[in-house]
């Protein structure tokens, strides 16, 4: 007899970290917690914390949307009600992975309730073809550090690396930057210098994340295919990047922004001073979290 409630824990994750673009992801301790409750009645979302008031509170929410494409997918009759009652930490619009994080706790919840007929990979392909892009949702399913590509088929390939805990300081600019403008900034070509130096720089990022080596870290952040174009779209952002080096924290837009994030040691509290006093100079106001880098990834749970 399969469930009907669960409840599934989905981590925020920041994607690209510098020059990884659309391949490297990290999940963060912080999490959204959603109870899915199938019984009859209508589609109803209720969202406390980050984004209530201001998201979709009926089958529009995008949980709801990739909760029924599941049902659709499998063939499946969808359910006479559905209540998903939701608890966010991750901030809407930041580069934390709040969309990717709907969405794979909306397939999650589906396929709990539905007897788990979808593999993780399987998630993981459902979340890409609805998001259109993998990275965030990989670090959001496997937890780590995640590095995630396609085969020719389009079949996500992914493979999570254990690395140190890293303390990683976020600081959210009062600046809305979606997704698509972002992606409407970059070249839709790029030089074959360019490109090789991003690929060198990924893999050293890989590396010094996986062995905790900050000064490595520092380097491998450089990109050259997507922060030059997109940080002069966020006032302050370039500075806040460059007050966090000067502390010598590593530091990158999180995914497409207008975050910036920085890898701090001890002097946390400075770097995200310095960050957001950057962001205020450039007329920003702007939040801040000091959080820590997890190795866990989806959790799902039962009554």
């Amino acid at each position: 007899m399969t469930p009907s409630v669960v409840t599934v824990r989905v981590p925020a994750t920041t994607a690209n970290l510098g020059s990884g673009f659309d391949c490297l992801a990290l999940a963060l301790d912080l999490w959204n917690t959603c109870t899915f409750t199938v019984a009859p009645g209508d589609i109803r979302v209720e969202v406390a914390g980050e984004g209530a008031g201001q998201l979709p509170v009926d089958a529009h929410n995008l949980i709801a949307r990739a909760f029924f494409e599941v049902y659709r997918r499998q063939g499946q009759l969808l359910p006479v009600g559905v209540h998903v009652g939701c608890e966010n930490c991750i901030p809407l619009g930041s580069g934390l992975g709040s969309s990717a994080a709907a969405v794979v706790a909306g397939i999650a919840g589906a396929n709990a309730i539905l007897g788990n007929p979808l593999t993780l990979l399987d998630i993981l392909r459902i979340a890409n073809e609805l998001e259109g892009h993998a990275d965030n949702a990989a670090a959001a399913l496997f937890g780590g550090l995640t590095v995630v590509t396609s085969d020719s088929t389009g079949f996500p390939l992914v493979q999570k690396m254990e690395c140190q805990t890293w303390q990683v300081v976020a600081v959210l600019p009062d600046f809305a930057l979606p997704t698509v403008q972002a992606r409407r900034a970059l070249p839709a070509e790029v030089s074959m210098q360019d490109a090789v130096f991003n690929i060198g720089h990924s893999l050293l990022a890989v590396e010094a994340l996986r062995m905790g080596d900050r000064e490595l870290l520092f380097r491998a952040l450089d990109d050259r295919l997507h922060q030059p174009y997109r940080l002069k779209l966020i006032p302050g952002a370039e500075a806040a990047l460059q007050a966090a080096r000067s502390l010598r924290a590593p530091a990158a837009l999180s995914g497409a922004g207008p975050s910036i994030i920085a890898f701090a040691n001890d002097n946390a509290e400075a770097v995200q001073s310095a960050m957001q006093e950057a962001f205020k100079e450039a007329g920003m106001a702007s939040r801040g979290w000091f959080l820590k880098t997890t190795s866990a990834g989806l959790k799902t749970e039962f009554p």
